[in-house]
Order: C-alpha cells, then sequence, then structure tokens
C-alpha cells in the first residue's frame, strides 16, 4: 500500500511538472506570436500582418494650416501644403514602417523608413523640437553649431557633431558620408539657393519643414508633430504640444479683457525697406493676444509688407511701443546712429523699446528664432508682460529685454542678421 501511495505520488509531481513546462511553452509561443507582428516605436516588424494597424498612436493637427497626415494601416502620407511663399505645388512624404511592404504606387524617392535613427537638422528652429521629443541622440549633422542655444544640442556639440554648411552653402559630400535617414530643411522658393533638390538628386531623403509659413504661434509650434512622424513619436507630440496650447490659451485669456490696448509697431528699415508684418501674421496674433493695438492689424496679409520709412512714420510716429528692431541695437545711442530719424517716433523718446534678443549667444545666435518657435507661451508672456506689466507682475522678461537708455550698454554679441533669420522672419 505505502508503495502504491509513492508511485501516485510521484506520478503526480510528474505530471505536474509536464503542465507547467507546457504552459510555460505556450506562453512564450504566444508572446513570440504578438512581438513578431506588431512594433514598438523603436523596432522593425519581423512578420507582417497587412490586418494590423502598425500605428495605434496618431496625431491630429489643429493649428497648423500648412501640414497634413493620412494615416494607412503601415505608412503613413505627410503632406506639406505651403512649403514657402507663393509656392505652386507642395510636397509628400511616404512614412513606411520598417520591416513593412513599401507601396508601390509612389515615387520612390518620396519613401522614407521610419522610426528613423539619424537627422540632420540645417535649422537651429528644428532643433527645440528634437529635444522636447528626447530624440537629440539621433542628431548626427547640424548646419553651424556656432548658432545653437538649445541646451541638449549644446551638450551634444560639446560631444563632437557634424557641421554640414547652412542652405545655401552646404557640403554635400559630407552629408553622403554621414548618410543620414532624414535630412530636415526649409525652402524659399529660390532654386539657386535652396538645398532640397541638391540634395534629393544626389539620393539622401530630405523633408522640408514649413513652419516658418504658419500664421499663428500655436501654427508654427505645432510641428513639433511633423518631426514626431518620423520617430514614431505621436504620443509624445500630442501630449507635449496639449500642454504648450493649454499654457498659450490660460496667458492670452488673462490679457484678453484689458481696457487699455496700447499702439504697437514692429521691425526697422532694412536697407532701404522696412519689412512690416501683415495683419494676418504670426506676429499680429501674438501682439493681438498680448491686448495690443498693432497698428497694421487690418492689414489681410500673412506675409510681410514692404514699406517706405516715411509711410511706417507717417502711421506709428505717435505709438506707444515699439518691438523687434535690429538684432545689433544694444542702447538708444546704436539705433539713432544707424539712422537719426529714428528720433521721430514717440516711442525712442519715452523710452519704449523693447528687443527680442535677451538671449543671444556669444556668436551671435538668437534663441527667440530657436527655441521661441516651440515656447510661444513664453514669448506670449513676455509680450504681455511689457505691454501690461499689471497683468502679469511675477514674470521676468525671458526672450526680451528692454532698449538701454544711456550709452552704457551692456554687451551683446552680434554677428549681423543673419541669412537664416532674415529668410524666416521678414520674408514671411
Amino acid at each position: 500500500m505505502k508503495l502504491i501511495k509513492k508511485l501516485a505520488s510521484k506520478t503526480i509531481k510528474v505530471l505536474y511538472q509536464v503542465c507547467l513546462i507546457a504552459t510555460l511553452i505556450v506562453a512564450c509561443h504566444n508572446i513570440e506570436i504578438y512581438t513578431s507582428n506588431t512594433t514598438n516605436d523603436n523596432t522593425c516588424v519581423q512578420n507582417y500582418d497587412s490586418n494590423i494597424d502598425y500605428f495605434p498612436n496618431k496625431i491630429k493637427i489643429t493649428h497648423a494650416t500648412g501640414l497634413a497626415v493620412e494615416y494607412h494601416k503601415h505608412y503613413k502620407i505627410v503632406t506639406v501644403k505651403n512649403p514657402w511663399q507663393d509656392a505652386k505645388t507642395g510636397f509628400q512624404y511616404i512614412l513606411v514602417q520598417c520591416g513593412t511592404p513599401i507601396p508601390k504606387e509612389f515615387n520612390q524617392a518620396q519613401v522614407i523608413t521610419i522610426p528613423i535613427n539619424s537627422i540632420v537638422a540645417l535649422s537651429t528652429t528644428h532643433l527645440p523640437h528634437l529635444a522636447k521629443l528626447g530624440v537629440v541622440d539621433k542628431l548626427v549633422g547640424i548646419s553651424n553649431s556656432k548658432q545653437v542655444n538649445t541646451p541638449e544640442v549644446v551638450e551634444k556639440i560639446k560631444a563632437g557633431i557634424v557641421e554640414v554648411g547652412n542652405n545655401t552653402n552646404l557640403d554635400v559630400e559630407k552629408l553622403l558620408e554621414l548618410n543620414p535617414d532624414l535630412i530636415t530643411t526649409y525652402g524659399t522658393g529660390n532654386s539657386q539657393t535652396d538645398s532640397y533638390t541638391k540634395l534629393s538628386e544626389v539620393g539622401l531623403k530630405v523633408a522640408i519643414n514649413a513652419e516658418y509659413m504658419e500664421d499663428t504661434p500655436l501654427g508654427r509650434s505645432e510641428w513639433i508633430k511633423f518631426i514626431a512622424l518620423f520617430f514614431n513619436q505621436e504620443k509624445q507630440a500630442e501630449e507635449i504640444f496639449k500642454e504648450i496650447t493649454n499654457k498659450y490659451e490660460q496667458i492670452a485669456q488673462k490679457a484678453k479683457f484689458v481696457k487699455n490696448r496700447p499702439t504697437v509697431f514692429v521691425g526697422f528699415n532694412f536697407k532701404g525697406t522696412w519689412y512690416m508684418p501683415g495683419g494676418k501674421s504670426y506676429v499680429a496674433t501674438y501682439l493681438a493676444d498680448a491686448g495690443g493695438n498693432y497698428l497694421w492689424k487690418d492689414n489681410r496679409s500673412s506675409g510681410s509688407l514692404p514699406l517706405s520709412f516715411e509711410v511706417v512714420l507717417e502711421r506709428a510716429a505717435n505709438a506707444d511701443y515699439w518691438l523687434n528692431f535690429s538684432q545689433s541695437w544694444q542702447s538708444v545711442k546704436d539705433l539713432v546712429a544707424e539712422d537719426n530719424r529714428y528720433t521721430y517716433f514717440k516711442a525712442v523718446k519715452t523710452g519704449n523699446l523693447y528687443n527680442n534678443n535677451a538671449r543671444v549667444n556669444e556668436s551671435g545666435g538668437n534663441d527667440y528664432w530657436e527655441g521661441g518657435i516651440s515656447n510661444p507661451d513664453i514669448v506670449l508672456s513676455d509680450l504681455i508682460k511689457i505691454l501690461h506689466p499689471e497683468v502679469l507682475p511675477n514674470h521676468q522678461l525671458f526672450y526680451y529685454r528692454k532698449i538701454i537708455p544711456s550709452s552704457t550698454a551692456l554687451y551683446l554679441p552680434f554677428l549681423g542678421e543673419t541669412r537664416e533669420n532674415f529668410d524666416l522672419a521678414y520674408v514671411k
């Protein structure tokens, strides 16, 4: 009897072990089947299944008018509608999930395999987006390291990064050696200076980022989603932009019902022409949201208006504030030295002069044109602080500073108005 009990006990143990092993095998097999047909943000598909949606996280464009995305199960069609002023055509990019078939109906030059693992950014405005998305480690090349202000990229530069030149003077051989998965650039419509065509012709994957064509601050900031599409970082981009939007709208609400709206004009006389932003431009939107009365608000243009000094003086002579002028002006003395007619403006006499050059690095790189694009809530806070200091009593100016009235100006490094800043700020 004891022998029978021992045999029965051993049999039960053996059966239990067999069942346990079988369960583990089935479980492991199921896990393998699941992971082999799907993908996370940074891996390739191992066994393609046409029934699976490989992009469960999708973005929705809410403010940017020049960007669109259409999702298919294993690829995305990204459309840049308005790449530059008066553009006759847009651009499409087919972003295909790694490990899945490439759609045959598209030009192969348009096809980019995602998620990308290396990127070259030819504009500093693209860098803050990379930092916010946490993908600066994928950055292998930039245009000019001296112009960079984004802290994460500055650290990357210290560790070593390739400089490939600017839009008009690119080192194509360096780019071919790097052979990045993607190059982001911008266009102006000038075939002699734009880099898009020459880079595409040598077989490099290039995408035009047209954020500077947007008419609103939030529209420009939303182009973080454009960058995110190439990294399959839709979820992160949606969360980041939602936070930016909420902050911006909450701050704008505080200035919405101010009783007094001071008159404002911007810009300066650049080589005989004063480029004044139109009434439908992002600058006009900023000033309206900040509780200002922009003197060209009734104009219907979203671009810049080329005006004469006399036309500007006629309308803005008695304006309360003058903002956004030459980066080189450190004091009223510098302003007057360039053109003594500037003294005719009331804003010069009262000292209501504020410039967006508070964060300029030692080589002249202005963070307003870099970090300011992705932080419109901070720019708006600065403008409200200038026009209505009582609305945001605790805010300290970040991108803006008041022009020093005396000749004892603090030193601000300056290399002149860069071509990139002129193209992106004054042309649009």
